[in-house]
């Protein structure tokens, strides 16, 4: 069984998804046995607590500098022996130690299409809203690994969705949330627990004589 992490800072829809993908046999080959958010007030805390999941603030408001903060977070994830990190609207960059401590152990849902909408300064609505101002037909979501770049690690999944002509950002964030993270979120995850990728090139493949899972 897969012991996995997710790092949270607001809602928690996402962890949600992962929680309610346990419960339906969706994810059969991973736990979720922490999760952590840098924001005290994270309904995502109370989310977990309601599954009796360990529920844990690390934020960087509580440390003299933010090498301390990191050292604090990197430190937590090794004593809940974290063998798969997830962000799952987690809105602090991971700093190079802690990508180095779990290489390709860590995974970022991203709401565009990677490489469209995506780096620096893309998070939340803001990605929404750029792509309603270019005025795209398909946007979707993106799950991929983390490395020490913004958005740039390998592929793992993604799911296009349709942009209806009277979208707003925030019916659009929605109907990505719904009808992508969601969905491919969970499925990364267990694909992952099940030992079927492979990192190699730059890119994620699917280990030969594995069973995909559907």
């Amino acid at each position: 069984m897969l012991r996995t992490a997710v790092l949270v800072s607001g809602g928690g829809t996402n962890l949600q998804a992962i929680l309610d993908a346990v419960d339906a046999g969706k994810i059969t080959h991973a736990e979720v046995t922490v999760v952590i958010s840098n924001n005290k007030n994270a309904f995502a805390l109370e989310r977990a607590k309601k599954k009796n999941i360990p529920a844990i603030c690390v934020s960087p408001k509580d440390f003299a500098t933010r090498e301390d903060f990191y050292e604090k977070l990197l430190q937590t994830l090794k004593e809940w022996k974290a063998d798969l990190v997830v962000l799952a609207g987690y809105l602090v960059a991971i700093p190079p130690s802690i990508v180095e401590a779990f290489p390709n152990k860590i995974i970022n849902v991203h709401p565009s299409l990677i490489p469209s909408f995506c780096g620096t300064g893309f998070y939340g609505l803001k990605v929404h809203e750029a792509a309603l101002a270019r005025g795209v037909r398909v946007t979707g979501a993106t799950v991929h690994f983390v490395d020490t770049g913004t958005d740039t690690g390998p592929i793992i999944l993604q799911k296009a969705v349709t942009v209806e002509e009277d979208d707003t950002p925030e019916i659009l964030q929605r109907r990505v949330m719904e009808q992508a993270e969601w969905i491919i979120l969970p499925e990364a995850i267990e694909r992952i627990a099940c030992g079927s990728l492979e990192v190699a090139g730059g890119k994620v493949h699917r280990k030969k004589g594995i069973t995909a899972v559907t």
